[in-house]
């Protein structure tokens, strides 16, 4: 249940963090690559068993 709560969670937080909307041009791909960070340790918890 919990690993379900935190896909949908980087799901949604990766689409917000697209820099496409006015607001968020400036800000380049640093938001992105930061969840794209967060995701690669949560993938690699995930393959070791400890999430």
């Amino acid at each position: 249940m919990l690993l379900l709560i935190l896909t949908v969670v980087l799901i949604v937080a990766l689409i917000g963090s697209i820099p496409k909307w006015p607001h968020s041009r400036s800000w380049g791909y640093f938001p992105s690559g930061g969840v794209g960070l967060i995701l690669v340790i949560l993938l690699v918890l995930y393959l070791l068993g400890r999430l």
